[in-house]
């Protein structure tokens, strides 16, 4: 951790009988040792599971939620976290609803990492609900979850080291190691040590993070370069990666040549775009890769914003190769568990990878990892759908939250402990994960192109803001402007 402390946070009723007991003058220590599910809860959660054994094929957590309290709860306000010890530190899992009063179609399930792993427990299952899920009256359950979650690889899980899993539970009752959040506050249960999900400090605006202007510091480039050894390229902050190393496969080659500047294909006149090129035979000797990233490490909080085309199908040759085209920022990791590291991650896998089998987006938001053995502090949003084609991406970032759009709406939203800390890195590129997704002997090549970056410093745009700022600087013919200073 950055050296940060957490603010204790107590459950609104608790908060409220604390003020009235100091207010009256009298001794309040007992009533702040009452646990959370002590202090007139408004929600409750319910637990069971079905697949009972130490070791399973799947977690089967079925859960349900009650409203004990007297007045109405909208469910999209509320989560559930079931905490689990994740069966080795690279085991991905994922998660599927077999059944829900409410319609699986209004269940969501992400899996988190925690800030500080324990014994019993270093992943999370979060449950949440869509608005179509509609609201719990007092005295009303959610009814039946019918949840689970397995292994990408399908490997037989182990149970009994996990924190909220109970296998003599095969009844509902009342759930102590399942934490529910009302707006992000803890209302029920008893988290990990050191892991209690604490709510945002102030609620995100409409839309989240509005009202900067966009006259602040700023880095905008159009790619308007003959080619990637074109001197303007280094002399406006740029570096393109070339030789071998992560990440990826390992003796894959960084190929500089294979990052070009083209015609835009979406018809542009006189228009040019960034091409990161991805070529492969299946083998690491015959992989060319491509990555480009600002020599400045002066990016911290603002608005990030680029115009991708995410590539599904290669140029010739089989498809289903895993690779990965992104657009990031990042504080680069000097130790194991470097407090000071930071990431936040738009990354596009067209023919999945991670144990995915599909197309998958992912936006990560990071506050550390240790790369041997791996332990990884992030967290996730994620969209199982086709980005082929052109797509505005955009991150803002400020004391509070790190927010996600693509094509201007609202994907994914990270607050502590994921904040960057200190200045960042700008950088897009364009890798293959593994060998393990076509093994075909055909050269084949996948494009990811990249119209413009922009970034403003210490200013939270709404998307609007941004396409207007970005067309002004191309309609006064600015093809690259750097007022961003260096620290």
């Amino acid at each position: 951790m950055s050296g940060r402390k957490r603010p204790l946070r107590l459950p609104l009723r608790l908060r409220a009988a604390l003020a009235v007991c100091s207010a009256a003058g009298l001794a309040c220590a007992a009533l702040t040792a009452l646990p959370a599910s002590a202090a007139q809860d408004t929600l409750t959660a319910q637990y069971r599971t079905s697949a009972g054994g130490a070791t399973a094929d799947q977690a089967e957590p079925w859960l349900e939620v009650t409203d004990s309290g007297s007045t109405s709860v909208p469910l999209s306000q509320v989560t559930l976290r079931y905490y689990f010890s994740s069966d080795s530190p690279t085991a991905s899992y994922r998660f599927a609803c077999s059944w829900a009063v409410k319609g699986c179609a209004n269940v969501t399930g992400t899996f988190g990492t925690l800030a500080h792993p324990t014994a019993t427990a270093d992943r999370y299952l979060e449950i949440g609900f869509t608005a179509g899920a509609g609201s719990l009256a007092p005295g009303q359950s959610t009814g039946d979850l019918q949840l689970r979650f397995y292994r990408s690889d399908w490997q037989p899980l182990t149970q009994s080291d996990d924190y909220s899993f109970d296998g003599t539970q095969t009844s509902y009752a009342n759930a102590p190691k399942v934490t529910v959040q009302q707006d992000g506050a803890l209302v029920w249960g008893t988290a990990p040590d050191g892991n209690d999900p604490t709510p945002p400090t102030s609620p995100p605006t409409s839309p989240p993070g509005g009202g900067g202007t966009p006259d602040g510091p700023t880095l905008f480039d159009d790619f308007s370069y003959p080619s990637s050894s074109d001197p303007a390229v280094q002399q406006h902050g740029w570096t393109v990666k070339s030789g071998q190393g992560g990440p990826g496969v390992a003796g894959a080659t960084w190929s500089p040549s294979d990052l070009t500047f083209v015609p835009d294909s979406s018809g542009g006149a006189g228009n040019t775009v960034m091409d990161l090129k991805l070529t492969t035979d299946g083998t690491a000797a015959g992989t060319r890769e491509t990555e480009i990233q600002t020599t400045a490490q002066k990016f911290r909080n603002g608005t990030y914003a680029a115009r991708v085309k995410f590539d599904d199908t290669p140029t010739g040759g089989p498809d289903g190769d895993h690779v990965n085209q992104t657009f990031f920022n990042f504080t680069p990791l000097k130790a194991p568990m470097d407090p000071d590291y930071s990431e936040q991650d738009f990354e596009y896998l067209p023919n999945g990878g991670w144990g995915e089998t599909q197309n998958i987006m992912y936006e990560t938001s990071w506050e550390t990892y240790n790369p041997d053995p791996w332990n990884a502090v992030n967290t996730h949003g994620q969209q199982y759908a086709s980005y082929d084609g052109w797509h505005d991406l955009q991150i803002t970032i400020d004391d509070t939250y790190i927010t996600y759009f693509i094509d201007g709406q609202v994907v994914a939203q990270h607050g502590e402990p994921y904040l960057p800390e200190g200045g960042q890195f700008i950088d897009f590129n364009h890798w293959l994960i593994d060998l393990a997704g076509q093994t075909g002997s055909t050269p084949r090549s996948y494009d990811e192109q990249v119209d413009y970056v922009y970034f403003v410093k210490d200013q939270v745009l709404t998307p609007a803001q941004v396409q207007s700022a970005v067309a002004g600087l191309r309609g006064d013919g600015t093809a690259f402007e750097d007022t961003v200073p260096a620290s």
